[in-house]
């Protein structure tokens, strides 16, 4: 059956715990040692699932069922705690009660430990270290909306046959002979985490107590339990990432998804912004400059002051390349304390500007710039500066122009400003 339909808001969210199921020896894997202590990426199995269930954040109380002989999980369960106090970071209180002969026994021990007021439980496998926080919150979900049990379930792609053992002269040929083939649109793959009501997984747990030993033993999920009392038990969809890891081959496909993960990561690249903003007045009548705005001289046009050519374009778009990377601002590399720099092109500190950055660690995106002011015209003229800064740069810079009607200090012709942004990013 399927789970009903989500309303648009969901009640509030009951006090929760999380199950982790880490009792299994792992003899498949051959590793001498429990399952969930195995490596996987050079961290114990455990680790991995503990980091999921934590921040999936549904959690009031994670409990971890361990062989009843074991000494290394728990230390895992310890290291984990201590990692994530010593990140600042919040986290459930993390219980660990030794398991039992079974599954059945080590869930049951477990929810023996829980807190009172856990209203709902979630049983995971330690065996499934990668499961997306979207499913355990798919899971949550169903149970807030009022299922009493729900599992994650993916499709089966394989063709399934059910079969029986043969015997008389069919053993011959083979040990076993089908039976029948269920509908595969039926049948769907069961992951974990399981969640449940919490006193319905507990009244299914504790009627599973007085079976024979034969039938508890084929029990191979809590599900089962509360199938076993007559109650529903609804599925969302899971996750081919939640794979249980069971045989070698299984390991060596954890190990890829690790390595994979760890690649993503290193290729991740987080871009920086930053602004600039640069103001020149117009040069005085007594001391006339020449105009450079843009990377551009413009004949004919009234000069701006400044311990440079004045150019605030090309100066606003280095201070944002500065702002973006972190590394000062146009002051720090170019102020009037640096004589070199008195009478420099603009163009010359923006390419400079430029290879500062990059000299940090950094490649430029993009930079864009704008100025007010009511002269010159800047429109004609657009492309070739944009050329001009943009091989400055080593990047695309475009330029657009603007007036204040009139208003404040450009509009009064007294001077010139240019608010400028850009993106760099780190260079691997």
């Amino acid at each position: 059956m399927t789970s009903p339909s989500e309303p648009a808001a969901l009640p509030p969210e009951p006090p929760a715990a999380v199950v982790i199921v880490a009792a299994g020896a792992g003899t498949r894997l051959g590793y001498g040692m429990p399952k969930a202590l195995v490596p996987v990426g050079g961290e114990p199995m455990l680790l991995h699932a503990l980091r999921g269930v934590v921040d999936a954040g549904i959690a009031r109380q994670v409990c971890v069922a361990v062989p009843a002989d074991d000494d290394g999980l728990a230390a895992v369960c310890r290291a984990f705690t201590e990692e994530r106090a010593n990140l600042g970071r919040e986290i459930p209180e993390v219980t660990v009660v030794r398991g039992g002969a079974s599954r059945a026994d080590s869930v049951r021990a477990a929810l023996e430990a829980l807190r009172p007021g856990i209203a709902h439980v979630l049983v995971h496998d330690a065996a499934r270290p990668f499961t997306p926080a979207e499913v355990f919150l798919r899971v949550a979900g169903a149970l807030r909306r009022g299922a009493a049990a729900v599992i994650p379930v993916l499709p089966v792609v394989d063709t399934v046959k059910s079969v029986a053992p043969t015997s008389g002269n069919e053993a011959a040929l083979a040990a076993e002979v089908v039976t029948g083939t269920p509908a595969r649109e039926q049948l769907r793959a069961v992951q974990t985490p399981q969640g449940f009501d919490a006193e319905t997984l507990l009244r299914a747990h504790l009627a599973a107590q007085t079976w024979p030993a034969e039938r508890a033993a084929a029990i191979t999920d809590d599900a089962m339990l509360v199938e076993s009392i007559g109650l529903p038990v609804y599925v969302v969809p899971g996750d081919p990432r939640s794979l249980k890891i069971t045989t070698p081959l299984d390991l060596h496909v954890a190990e890829a998804l690790v390595d994979r993960e760890e690649q993503d990561l290193s290729m991740m690249i987080v871009p920086r912004t930053g602004v600039g903003v640069d103001v020149h007045a117009y040069a005085p009548d007594d001391a006339p400059q020449p105009l450079w705005l843009g990377g551009l001289l413009w004949e004919g046009e009234r000069g701006l002051a400044g311990h440079s050519d004045g150019d605030a374009v090309a100066h606003a778009a280095a201070d944002a390349l500065f702002s973006a990377a972190g590394v000062g601002d146009l002051g720090t590399h170019f102020g009037t304390s640096r004589p070199e720099y008195a009478g420099a092109s603009g163009v010359m500190l923006l390419a400079e500007a430029a290879r500062i950055v990059r000299s940090a660690g950094f490649e430029i995106g993009n930079i864009s710039v704008q100025f007010v002011a009511q002269r010159p015209v800047f429109s004609p003229r657009r492309e070739e500066s944009e050329r001009v800064l943009s091989e400055a740069a080593g990047a695309p810079v475009s330029v657009s122009a603007t007036t204040s009607d009139h208003l404040g200090f450009t509009g009064r012709r007294e001077g010139v400003a240019a608010v400028a942004t850009a993106l760099v990013y780190p260079i691997q």
